[in-house]
């Protein structure tokens, strides 16, 4: 894929904000991965232009996990594509995304994405398994391969013998013992990752079409765990599943970030999910983060500050069950004011006009 123009933050960008990406981190820990001013927009005909990702800022300490929430076309997903370089070739960025090390995944070429990035450094729980697994090998082959490439195993199923076989007798016997071995570690190795993921062994011989599409969200959650990357994203991990394996998903990817020191960016709009997993919640509408705050505040007291946050609450069955009206603007045609306005009761001419920056952790002119 050809990666996506890439030019500097913009100067008005404003990351040193109350919950942005300098915000301090506990105990002073370098973020595993600092976001300044991250824009997406793509070139359409005609000159025209859809603002997908505005400015978007946050930053995330080893065992860390936020939420990025919001309605579905909101600017998640493409944001996650931002990071690791998976734009089409008609879209622009901005902004930066720095990686502990100083690597800004905005700026990297696809040669460092695809053998540095990727699955070593970052690792991706997609949002549409069906495309993400190879249709025509099971499970367990798929596992087993990601393991080879990325985990302490890389070298099983190798061999480094030269030249011709050994003649059979004692003399190879130790070479086929460590080839057993080796093989054997390989396997188990594949196998722990799918019970990370809640994965069955008992399908691990199968191939993608024989799966479910919970299943199918697993066996990509397993290979995203494989390479133990400091950094996971998971888009839609849940998508397809039943309740009891929502929770599950959630509590193993939690584990995950917790246990082993890793930041977990997880991109949903289950907010069960978000609330189960996250130490911090970003809330994203019209391509812009509109709120951001700790977990515990947010799902609990004093609960969110900004008017489309707290519809996004009231609307679960568990709460008022109130949807919020209206709909969310074309990323397109977005208008001069708030993106909200339309859909605020509170809204007024200052809404309607003047775009309200993200400040203390809020982008509302009356929160």
């Amino acid at each position: 894929m050809t990666p996506s123009p890439h030019v500097p933050a913009a100067a008005g960008a404003d990351a040193s904000r109350p919950g942005g990406a300098d915000a301090p981190r506990p105990g002073g820990v370098e973020p595993v991965l600092r976001v300044e001013g991250l824009s997406v927009r793509f070139r359409m005909a005609a000159g025209r232009y859809v603002e997908a990702v505005t400015e978007a800022a946050f930053a995330l300490a080893p065992g860390e996990s936020l939420a990025l929430v919001g309605e579905s076309g909101c600017g998640k997903s493409v944001l996650a594509s931002a990071l690791l370089g998976l734009l089409p070739a008609n879209a622009e960025t901005a902004g930066s995304a720095l990686l502990a090390d100083g690597l800004d995944l905005l700026a990297a070429d696809e040669r460092t994405l695809a053998r540095t990035v990727r699955g070593r450094r970052v690792g991706l729980v997609p949002q549409s398994p069906a495309a993400h697994l190879t249709p025509v090998r099971t499970v367990r082959s798929q596992l087993e391969e990601t393991v080879r490439e990325l985990a302490d195993t890389a070298d099983a199923g190798h061999t480094t013998q030269a030249g011709p076989p050994p003649a059979s007798g004692a003399s190879d016997r130790p070479a086929r013992r460590g080839r057993r071995h080796r093989l054997a570690a390989l396997r188990a190795a594949a196998e722990a990752a799918a019970g990370r993921a809640a994965f069955p062994a008992s399908h691990l011989d199968r191939h993608p079409h024989e799966l479910s599409g919970g299943l199918a969200q697993r066996a990509a959650t397993a290979l995203a765990l494989v390479g133990d990357a400091p950094l996971l994203l998971a888009d839609e991990p849940t998508t397809g599943l039943d309740r009891d394996l929502v929770l599950r998903t959630a509590d193993e990817l939690r584990a995950h970030t917790r246990a082993d020191g890793r930041a977990l960016l997880l991109i949903t709009h289950d907010l069960a999910a978000a609330e189960r997993i996250a130490d911090t919640v970003a809330v994203m509408y019209a391509g812009r983060i509109v709120e951001i705050a700790p977990a515990g505040a947010f799902f609990g007291s004093p609960g969110p500050r900004h008017p489309y946050a707290r519809g996004l609450l009231d609307a679960l069955p568990e709460r008022a069950f109130i949807p919020v009206p209206g709909a969310p603007p074309e990323l397109g045609a977005l208008p001069p004011g708030c993106a909200f306005a339309a859909r605020c009761a509170a809204a007024d001419p200052l809404c309607r006009t003047r775009r309200p920056a993200l400040t203390e952790g809020v982008a509302c002119h009356h929160a």
